[in-house]
């Protein structure tokens, strides 16, 4: 089963699903066991067709550490924050976790884009 860890020490993501705010981008950080990663692939792949699904989906990338690192990072742009909790408490989703790994470790938090003069925008 998936272990969840918090990704920030003084925001939780149960705190942050208390907003309002969007468009939002969530940052999912994953570890595993190398000998697990077919089984992360996998779990991954069947949450997103989950996600893909849901009301206020945008788009997700997944992307895996270089030079066999074990570390992979889920992008997933979504609607708002409303769309992503509703996603992220329903029962279906919850019940996927169990399809996981064990040697799995996910640390998910929600960002908002930052303008930043002469390099991004918001």
């Amino acid at each position: 089963m998936l272990k969840i860890e918090e990704l920030d020490t003084v925001v939780s993501l149960a705190d942050q699903m208390k907003s309002e705010e969007g468009p939002i981008v969530l940052i999912n950080l994953f570890t595993v066991d190398p000998a697990d990663e077919a089984a992360l692939l996998k779990a991954w792949a069947h949450d997103a067709d989950f996600m893909k699904a849901q009301p206020g989906y945008i788009s997700t990338q997944l992307h895996a550490g270089i030079a066999g690192s074990s570390s992979y990072l889920n992008y997933a742009v979504w609607q708002d924050v409303a769309s992503f909790r509703a996603a992220f408490t329903n029962p279906e989703f919850l019940r996927r976790i169990n399809d996981y790994p064990d040697s799995a470790v996910t640390r998910p938090h929600l960002f908002r884009k930052l303008a930043v003069e002469n390099h991004c925008t918001a």
